[in-house]
């Protein structure tokens, strides 16, 4: 053999065992949003030979999860270390650290082929966070769906079937996010309730790895020893959805929704395949739904258009949508099916209104008007000006109450609003409650409006209806003296411990420089109803007063 050949056939030899080692290493793929703890420990008993780590958050840079698809990470572990209390996003409590991670964000990765290997070989996800696998279900609407099925003449087996299935393909729980986001990943480690803080969470796993646990990282199978030493903060595992289960069919519902690689036509034809299902079904992808079509506006190609001018025309589609639309027992819902068929063009402006105001109509026939309903008419009215169409508003005959005159004063009736100002000093906590919605949204401008409420309120009998009525004062950061000298009369007047710090919460919040504060600090002092749980609002008020 050539001396050269012999040279390169041994270089070559050097090449390949090199090249498999490569190929062995396994990538840890980190996602620190919060404390680095539980990455530094794996980082330090993970021998380096073996293990390489990426962290895929790059501070600073909003995409950085596409810039790792874009880099072609393949992960074999992955952490993921953030709060995550409200199962929406993973984000950090520490200063000046604006990294998150939507879940929707997740999926987009999870269902895009446009970034085909990144969780493609995962074997195990660890989720350092609260409830990251809790299995309580974020919200129920089947029992919603139930009761109109039932209205429309429908058997109780058949409701109770249909109902069931919902449930089982529709679990929109935590731990089923994860599971379809994660699918066919052997094992994911999260929390069913509290997890631990990084800096506590650190230590068990100084114990885990002490004990031999770098052996079981990335073997896809469960460690009874990790679970164990967690047991004490509900640490607990499970694993990615599998094709044949009944979940894989919301999974790539989902997915038509969440992938990147599908057009603004594409989505809104399956949106319009959706709507040949049944109604009841759709009820579960309203949220998809609207996120979907809020990016109409910036898609005006021709096929987008196409898309929405065959929906437009499917007058089977609209008849079955607003059929269950009406039937719906939440305003909220009701309201935002209203608003999906606006956006779809079955309705124009003003018959959006009509069914909006007929909507109120019939809540305050069935009498179930409350705080949110009375929210949802003051947004609805500041939105699309519901004012205009008042006069269809149908009260009750014979029996005006709170709830009609919040929702009439909510759609601009000065009479209404008049008599709001009265109900925030009710006897009745509920009535306050309606009152106190309604003014979030249309506050006390006028002083002498101000004067009568506050005069009303301090001759209240110290009960919750009146530190509700307080509360709402302290929202508005008065300044008139008169009102404020109102306050400090009450103070020493009332034996109610919540009432002298609901009338402190007002005044902290107020331009207080208009009062006597030495004699302000001394009915405070000498007049405050002994607080049994230590320092509060009251004694800040005090030292404010006194700087």
């Amino acid at each position: 053999m050539h001396p050269l050949s012999r040279l390169i056939a041994a270089a070559l030899l050097c090449v390949v065992p090199l090249q498999a080692a490569l190929a062995e290493r396994r990538t840890v793929c980190t996602i620190t949003v919060n404390s680095p703890d539980e990455k530094n420990v794996f980082r330090r008993y993970l021998p380096p030979d073996d293990y390489q780590f990426v962290e895929l958050v790059e501070h600073g840079r909003p995409d950085w999860l596409s810039s790792a698809c874009r880099a072609g990470v393949h992960c074999d572990v992955l952490l993921i270390s953030g709060h995550f209390d409200d199962g929406t996003q993973f984000y950090s409590d520490r200063p000046g650290v604006r990294e998150y991670l939507p879940v929707e964000e997740l999926e987009r990765a999870s269902c895009s082929e446009s970034c085909p290997g990144l969780f493609s070989q995962l074997k195990e996800v660890y989720l350092f966070g609260c409830n990251t696998l809790n299995a309580q279900a974020l919200r129920s609407t089947t029992a919603e769906i139930g009761r109109s099925l039932a209205r429309a003449g429908h058997a109780p087996a058949d409701i109770e079937r249909l109902t069931r299935l919902l449930d089982e393909e529709h679990a929109d729980s935590n731990r089923d996010r994860m599971r379809q986001i994660f699918h066919d990943v052997p094992v994911i480690y999260g929390f069913s309730s509290k997890a631990p803080l990084g800096a506590s969470a650190g230590p068990v796993l100084e114990r885990y790895f002490q004990n031999g646990g770098t052996a079981e990282i990335g073997s896809g199978r469960p460690s009874a020893k990790l679970l164990n030493l967690f047991a004490p903060v509900a640490m607990t595992f499970t694993a990615g959805l599998a094709p044949w289960e009944a979940q894989a069919a919301f999974r790539r519902d989902v997915c038509a929704f969440a992938d990147d690689r599908e057009t603004a036509a594409q989505k809104l034809e399956f949106v319009h395949r959706l709507l040949g299902r049944d109604m009841g079904e759709v009820r579960m992808f309203l949220d998809r739904i609207e996120h979907a079509l809020a990016s109409l506006a910036q898609a005006r190609d021709d096929a987008t258009q196409r898309a929405l001018d065959a929906i437009t025309a499917d007058h089977t589609a609209f008849s079955r949508f607003m059929e269950f639309a009406r039937d719906a027992d939440q305003a909220s819902t009701r309201a935002r099916m209203i608003e999906i068929a606006h956006t779809l063009r079955w309705l124009s402006d003003g018959e959006q209104r009509t069914e909006l105001v007929q909507m109120l109509s019939d809540h305050l026939a069935r009498d179930a008007i409350g705080p949110a309903e009375v929210d949802l008419a003051c947004s609805l009215d500041a939105r699309l000006a519901l004012r205009q169409d008042i006069d269809a508003l149908k009260v009750p005959h014979g029996r005006a109450s709170a709830s009609s005159f919040a929702v009439l004063a909510c759609l601009g009736s000065s009479e209404a609003r008049a008599r709001m100002l009265q109900a925030l000093a009710s006897t009745d906590d509920r009535v306050v409650q309606l009152a106190q919605v309604y003014l979030q949204h249309h506050p006390i401008t006028d002083v002498l409006e101000l004067r009568g409420v506050v005069g009303a309120i301090a001759l209240m009998d110290g009960s919750d209806a009146q530190v509700r009525a307080l509360e709402t004062l302290a929202r508005l950061q008065l300044s008139d003296p008169d009102t404020l000298q109102s306050l400090a009369r009450l103070f020493p007047t009332t034996r109610s411990l919540s009432v002298q710090r609901a009338i402190a919460g007002v005044l902290i919040r107020a331009d207080y420089s208009a009062l006597a504060r030495p004699e302000l600090v001394r009915a405070l002092r000498e007049h405050r109803v002994k607080s049994p749980g230590g320092p509060d609002v009251i004694d800040v008020l005090i030292r404010r007063l006194q700087s």
